[in-house]
Parts: structure tokens; C-alpha cells; sequence
């Protein structure tokens, strides 16, 4: 076998059965021939064979059976992504959520009250005006709500905190499954509520005092669970499917 440029003989041969795995040649499960067939196969000695083996089989590619050779590994089971079998227009999804935003973005408020840059602060100013402004003209205010929360958990300066929303995504916003559903829009009153809240998050995180921060937050989300609620009671009156 010819050596590939810039890779050693073990690598050329583990690259060959790995893509003769991947083509299909050599299905899940099937057994590789044996070390001395391809040894021949392959024109290299027998360690080169084992330690490209022993290379495919730290990949997860394939197993080494006592007493019957190796074989390709079966894939296992792929697990579901969380956070994505959750039905938003169930009041127990959406409860569930915001009681995991509640723990989460509580001390996401007090993190970034500590630790916002000055560059951070003009993008929390501006998410909160983007969010009155949505408002004002009477414009879904959904995205612009997310991307206040997202600003707020960048704030924190760990990344984490914005891998978590942005991992369950605008739906965490109430509003947005009964939107999404063809409800009514929802009450002006119902947004000004909840921008005085969202100012008050600010302030608190503007000003440095991580108590007042993470306590608006939760009053935030708090509130907003007792809000969906009464949302979902609304619209099941109008005769909205709520499942």
C-alpha cells in the first residue's frame, strides 16, 4: 500500500478502513477480516495493522471480541436533544420552563449586575428600548422579549447562560406559543406590565445591586407563570386548542 504524504503508514491504513466502514462496505456489526488477511490486503506488517485497529477502536468504530475477531461497532441509540418534546401550548410545558428560567436566569441577572462590561450596558439599553418600541407600535414583541433575556444572560459573562436559552430558543417567551397559535394579540396592558418588569431588571443590573437584580428577575418570571396561565384560560374560552 502506498503511503499517504504527510501521514504515517498507521494512519493511511486506519483512514482506508475507515472509510471502508463508512461506505458501507463493512456493515454494523459485520466482522473485519482477519489481521493476517489484511496485512496482506493492505502490503504492511502486522503491528501497523493492530495499531490502526487500535486507533478505530479509541474512535468508537469498532470492538475487539475474544476469540472472534473485530468487529464494526453498532451505533448506539441517539438520544433526543433536550428541550425538544416539549409541547408549548401545554400549560405543564410551559410551567416547567419558566420554574428551569426561574433557578437559571435569577442569578443570570445578578452575574451580569456584577460583571456587565460598559459595551454590554449599551446592548441591554437598546434591547429594553427595542422591546418598548415593539410595543409602542403595536408589533409582536416575542423576539425582541428573547433577545432582552439573550443580552441579560451575555451580560453574565458565561457563555453558558446564553448556551441555555438560546439552546430552548423563543418559545420560552409565553406570548409566543399563543401567537404562534392564531390567539389574539395580547392586552397592551399585559406588555406594559411586563416592560415596567423588564426595566426594572435593568436598572438593577445598571446599577450594580445584584440583589435588586436577581429579585426583579424572579418577580419576572414568577409573574409571567401566573400570566400564562391566565392566558391559556382566555384563549381555551375563545375556543383556542390549547393540545
Amino acid at each position: 500500500m502506498q503511503k499517504i504524504a504527510g501521514q504515517t503508514m498507521v494512519q493511511t491504513v486506519q483512514e482506508a478502513l475507515r472509510r471502508q466502514i463508512q461506505d458501507g462496505q463493512y456493515e454494523p456489526g459485520a466482522r473485519l477480516p482477519s489481521e493476517a488477511q489484511l496485512t496482506q490486503d493492505f502490503d504492511v506488517s502486522r503491528t501497523v495493522i493492530r495499531e490502526a485497529i487500535a486507533a478505530l477502536r479509541a474512535d468508537g468504530l469498532v470492538e475487539a471480541r475474544q476469540g472472534a475477531g473485530v468487529f464494526v461497532q453498532v451505533p448506539a441509540e441517539t438520544t433526543g436533544l433536550p428541550f425538544q418534546n416539549l409541547d408549548f401550548q401545554l400549560i405543564s410545558s410551559m410551567v416547567e420552563l419558566l420554574e428551569l428560567r426561574t433557578a437559571v436566569e435569577t442569578e443570570a441577572a445578578a452575574l451580569a449586575a456584577q460583571r456587565r462590561s460598559p459595551a454590554q450596558e449599551e446592548v441591554l439599553i437598546a434591547a429594553l428600548g427595542a422591546v418598548q418600541q415593539a410595543a409602542e407600535s403595536g408589533a409582536p414583541t416575542m423576539e425582541a422579549d428573547f433577545a432582552l433575556h439573550l443580552a441579560i444572560a451575555n451580560a453574565t459573562n458565561n457563555p453558558r447562560f446564553a448556551e441555555f436559552l438560546t439552546m430552548i430558543g423563543p418559545n420560552v417567551i409565553p406570548r409566543r406559543a399563543l401567537a404562534d397559535s392564531s390567539a389574539e394579540s395580547v392586552s397592551q396592558d399585559y406588555i406594559l406590565g411586563i416592560q415596567a418588569e423588564h426595566e426594572a431588571i435593568v436598572s438593577a443590573i445598571l446599577d450594580r445591586d445584584e440583589d435588586a437584580a436577581r429579585e426583579a428577575m424572579r418577580t419576572h418570571l414568577k409573574g409571567s407563570q401566573k400570566r400564562y396561565r391566565s392566558l391559556l384560560r382566555d384563549a381555551a374560552r375563545k375556543g383556542m386548542p390549547l393540545s
